[in-house]
């Protein structure tokens, strides 16, 4: 197997490098094929790296960046006022191909703008979008835009739809169903953006449009890719988070209720045990920017060990996938 080379920005997030490290230091050790590059404050990393050692210090790798992008700071802040951000030199990184792909778990406005200034977009993309895999009932579905770009003209739903088409086809779907999220399937149905985005998608050849999807119909998995504005997105995303995570206190509340409760918690517990590992937001973290000229993926700001993990996981597929030559080479024909 190839090798992956990937930057991390070491310093983002709301646990600081600790985790971040840790989550390295783990990855590491079950892929020998990766290779990392934490970019930030040297000291701080390295006293964190020899609280893991031994480590392999042939594919761990640190690159010196004095400054930090604070989670409150503005995307202006961190294009014009911090040159030497473990954001932005990460990101540079990529764009001089001396990693294949950057992870990040800090300011996500920051890191678009920062990425879209670095690396640029693709050929035809107005704007990038942020895309992650959600868990249904028939195994998984790409979700865009994540909270990106928060308005949206029918023309970026459009292109949405075509990225995320060709990103689940390279990750493994042979021939994705495309679907606009809406409050009804019905042709009458949603905003003027909506309405215009849907008859552009119904005139692209080599698109497998099917047309509107509910919220409860993306979980029951009817489409393989569904596009939203970034608004609409982030908040079905957060949305569905807590509710798996409500899901999950309440019932382990119900099974420490009684005598006949705890027997049939301890009964069901296996099973629960599987459905917490299937649906846990960890498992799913890593949200890829996607239409840059480069691989970004976008950890959870809150994630653990285990979720930082998944991010860095998504970051080697897609750069196993080749993903964004995969993307420029069907994007055009498919792009207005």
């Amino acid at each position: 197997m190839s090798a992956q080379i990937i930057a991390i920005d070491a310093m983002g997030g709301d646990f600081g490098p600790r985790l971040i490290v840790e989550a390295c230091v783990a990855c590491l050790s079950a892929s020998p094929s990766l290779y990392l590059t934490l970019v930030g404050q040297p000291q701080l990393l390295e006293a964190h790296i020899a609280a893991h050692a031994p480590v392999d210090r042939s594919r761990l790798h640190v690159v010196a960046a004095s400054e930090v992008v604070g989670m409150d700071d503005k995307p202006s802040q961190a294009l014009r006022g911090k040159p030497d951000s473990s954001m932005r030199v990460a990101l540079e990184l990529l764009r001089d191909d001396k990693v294949q792909a950057v992870v990040s778990a800090g300011n996500t406005g920051a890191l678009m703008a920062l990425s879209r200034h670095v690396l640029k977009t693709l050929p035809g993309v107005d704007r990038p979008a942020m895309v992650a895999a959600i868990p249904t009932r028939k195994g998984q579905c790409h979700l865009l835009d994540l909270g990106a770009n928060v308005d949206c003209s029918a023309e970026h739903l459009y292109q949405f739809a075509v990225m995320g088409a060709v990103a689940a086809q390279a990750l493994g779907v042979p021939n994705p169903r495309v679907a606009l999220l809406n409050v009804g399937t019905e042709d009458i149905k949603g905003n003027q953006q909506v309405k215009a985005a849907a008859a552009l998608l119904q005139q692209a050849a080599g698109l497998n449009y099917i047309g509107y999807v509910e919220g409860d119909g993306l979980y029951r998995g009817e489409a393989d890719v569904v596009v939203c504005d970034g608004f609409v997105g982030n908040v079905l995303l957060k949305a569905s988070e807590g509710l798996a995570s409500m899901i999950g206190s309440r019932m382990e509340e119900l099974f420490s209720t009684g005598v006949i409760a705890r027997m049939a918690g301890a009964m069901a517990l296996p099973l629960l045990k599987r459905l917490r590992h299937d649906l846990a937001p960890a498992r799913h973290n890593g949200a890829s920017l996607l239409g840059l000229q480069g691989i970004v993926i976008k950890s959870h700001g809150s994630a653990g060990v285990q979720g930082f993990q998944s991010a860095i996981g998504r970051a080697c597929i897609e750069v196993r996938e080749n993903l964004p030559q995969r993307l420029h080479g069907r994007i055009g024909s498919l792009l207005l």
